[in-house]
């Protein structure tokens, strides 16, 4: 917790106008996050926060690399990652989430930490797949081959193209024909 002290940000003196913080992030900050899915990365963090009489409006540029494991080989590699976010801090009478960006704070709250939040643009910003550089050649190249086709599988039989309409015809379903019957 010691870590992500230094992300607190002191609002109850602050006048109404623009602020900004320059954060550097380490392996100490991933670490004292709860959290499984970055171990290792180094981080640049630009944060500007316009304050006014009833929001905190917060603009987040993050760039840097995260340490990710690739999902095939499992051999470590650097992702970089340059992001943008934004965070509206609205103040009300309580806590609340309103949104993924518009959060409710309650006005008597003299001060907020940002940590959180640059975790999450981080997170949020990482690929779903985690693929070493060196393979991401690879599987560019399998998938640009001509020689690729969809399969797909089907527990009917197949049935000669023309006769189809007649088929379909002959094959209604059950329920549709008692709905004939109540037609006629």
């Amino acid at each position: 917790m010691k870590e992500q002290n230094q992300y607190s940000i002191d609002i109850y003196g602050l006048d109404n106008k623009s602020y900004e913080f320059d954060y550097e992030l380490g392996p100490a900050f991933f670490e004292e996050m709860p959290q499984d899915l970055v171990q290792k990365g180094h981080f640049g963090v630009h944060l500007v926060l316009d304050k006014s009489s009833t929001m905190i409006h917060l603009r987040f540029k993050i760039r840097g690399t995260v340490e990710l494991l690739c999902d095939r080989s499992l051999e470590p590699f650097d992702e970089p990652v340059d992001t943008e976010g934004v965070i509206i801090l609205k103040f009300g009478d309580h806590d609340e989430e309103l949104t993924e960006e518009i959060f409710i704070i309650n006005r008597n709250t003299t001060r907020i930490n940002v940590a959180g939040y640059i975790f999450e643009f981080i997170a949020l910003s990482l690929p779903m797949k985690k693929i070493h550089p060196d393979l991401r050649e690879q599987s560019s190249e399998d998938t640009d081959d001509d020689t690729n086709e969809t399969l797909v599988y089907s527990s009917a039989e197949a049935a000669p193209e023309n006769d189809e309409e007649e088929k379909s015809e002959d094959k209604m379903d059950p329920r549709w024909e008692a709905l004939k019957k109540l037609k006629k």
